[in-house]
C-alpha cells in the first residue's frame, strides 16, 4: 500500500488530487444530485451513502421531490464507490442505486423511480483544491466537502408521490462529503440554482469540524457567476465566511481576495423534509436532516466594493442539520423517531 493511498484512506486529498474519487476504508462516501426545473417549479434530490459497517457495506438511499411533498428513503444491502472517478452503487440484485457523472438510476420501488441523464456537466474547476479547500488536506476530518458537479443538462423521468415527473433540459447540481465515523454536532448546508441568469449556480456548506485536538466551525460558499467565473470563500483568516443560521433563516457573509459575497434566505420549517443520515458502524439511519427543497434565497456578489451581481431563487435548498434537532422535530409532527418505521410519508404543502 503506497503512501498516497495511505493518506487518501484518513479522507485527505493531496494539492491537484481528485476529491471526486473515493477514499478507501473512510466511514461513509456521500454521493447527492439535485434536479431544478425552473419552468414547472419542481425539484428533486437523490442521494446515496456509501457505508462500511463491522458486517459489510451497505447503503443510505433517498429520493425526495418538491411539490410533491413525497420523500422514500432505505438502508440497503450492499455499497460500491469507484476509486478512479465519480461513482457510486447501492443493493446487488436488485441494483437500487447507480449515479455516475452522466447517469443516474434510483430504484425504491414503483413509487420511487428515478433515470436520469446528464448532458453538458459543469465540472468543478481544475484547480490545485476542492470545495474543502485547504481543509482537505487535513487527515482524518469527520467531514470533508466537493460541490464536483456546478451545472448541466438533466434530462430523464421521476415517479414519486403519486405522480410521474417528465423533464427534459432542467439545471442539475452534484456534491459529495465523507468522513469518519458521525455527523458533526451540528451543520448547515444550501445550494441554489433557478435564478433568472441559467449558468449561476450557488453551494454552501458549514458545520464544526474536528480531527483529533483540531476544532473548529467553518464554512464553504462558492458561486458560479452568469460570466462562469467560479468564486469560492471560506478559508480562514484569508477568506472568511461568517454565518447566522436557525431552522428557518440563513444567512451568510463572506469576504476575501477582493470578492464579497452577502445571502439571505428563508424557508418555513413545517415544509422541511427530516431526511436520514448513516450509523455506519449500526448498520441504520437515524434522522438527522432538516432540509427544505424550495426556499427562497437572495445572493449579492461585490468585486473591489463594486456590486457585480444580484439575483434570486425561489427553488433553493437549504439545510439545517443536527440529529436531536431532527428527532425533536418528527416527535413535533407525530411521526416515528426512527426513519425505518414510517417511509415513505408525505409532507403538508
Amino acid at each position: 500500500m503506497g503512501l498516497r493511498h495511505r493518506y487518501r484512506a484518513t479522507g485527505a486529498d493531496p494539492l491537484f488530487g481528485n476529491p471526486a474519487r473515493a477514499h478507501p476504508t473512510v466511514a461513509m462516501e456521500g454521493y447527492f444530485w439535485r434536479v431544478t426545473d425552473p419552468a414547472t417549479g419542481r425539484v428533486l434530490i437523490a442521494l446515496c451513502g456509501a457505508n462500511r459497517g463491522p458486517d459489510g457495506p451497505w447503503s443510505t438511499v433517498g429520493l425526495a421531490a418538491w411539490p410533491a411533498a413525497a420523500v422514500h428513503t432505505a438502508a440497503v444491502h450492499g455499497a460500491w464507490s469507484d476509486p478512479h472517478r465519480l461513482g457510486v452503487r447501492a443493493g446487488r440484485h436488485p441494483l437500487v442505486f447507480e449515479g455516475t457523472e452522466r447517469r443516474l438510476h434510483v430504484d425504491l420501488g414503483p413509487e420511487a423511480r428515478l433515470e436520469l441523464s446528464i448532458n453538458d456537466p459543469i465540472p468543478w474547476p481544475h484547480t490545485a483544491l476542492g470545495g474543502s479547500s485547504v481543509f482537505q488536506l487535513v487527515p482524518g476530518l469527520n467531514q470533508y466537502w466537493h460541490p464536483w458537479l456546478l451545472g448541466g443538462r438533466a434530462s430523464g423521468t421521476a415517479t414519486l408521490g403519486g405522480s410521474t415527473w417528465d423533464f427534459e433540459n432542467a439545471q442539475v447540481y452534484g456534491e459529495k462529503n465523507w468522513g469518519r465515523e458521525g455527523f458533526p454536532e451540528a451543520w448547515w448546508w444550501g445550494q441554489a440554482q433557478g435564478f433568472a441568469e441559467p449558468g449561476v449556480c450557488l453551494a454552501f456548506a458549514g458545520g464544526k469540524v474536528s480531527a483529533g485536538s483540531l476544532r473548529t466551525e467553518v464554512t464553504a460558499l462558492v458561486i458560479r457567476l452568469p460570466d462562469k467565473r467560479v468564486i469560492r470563500l471560506g478559508n480562514p483568516l484569508i477568506s472568511p465566511v461568517a454565518t447566522h443560521t436557525s431552522d428557518e433563516s440563513w444567512q451568510l457573509s463572506g469576504r476575501g481576495y477582493g470578492w464579497r459575497i452577502r445571502l439571505s434566505a428563508r424557508a418555513p420549517l413545517d415544509q422541511a423534509f427530516v431526511l436520514p443520515v448513516p450509523k455506519p458502524g449500526e448498520h441504520r439511519n437515524v434522522p438527522g436532516d432538516l432540509e427544505h427543497l424550495a426556499g427562497s434565497l437572495q445572493v449579492s456578489v461585490f468585486r473591489f466594493g463594486r456590486r457585480v451581481y444580484t439575483g434570486s431563487s425561489q427553488l433553493a435548498a437549504l439545510e439545517h442539520g443536527g440529529l436531536q434537532r431532527a428527532r425533536d422535530e418528527l416527535i413535533r409532527r407525530g411521526l416515528p423517531e426512527s426513519l425505518e418505521a414510517a417511509p415513505p410519508w408525505r409532507y403538508p404543502r
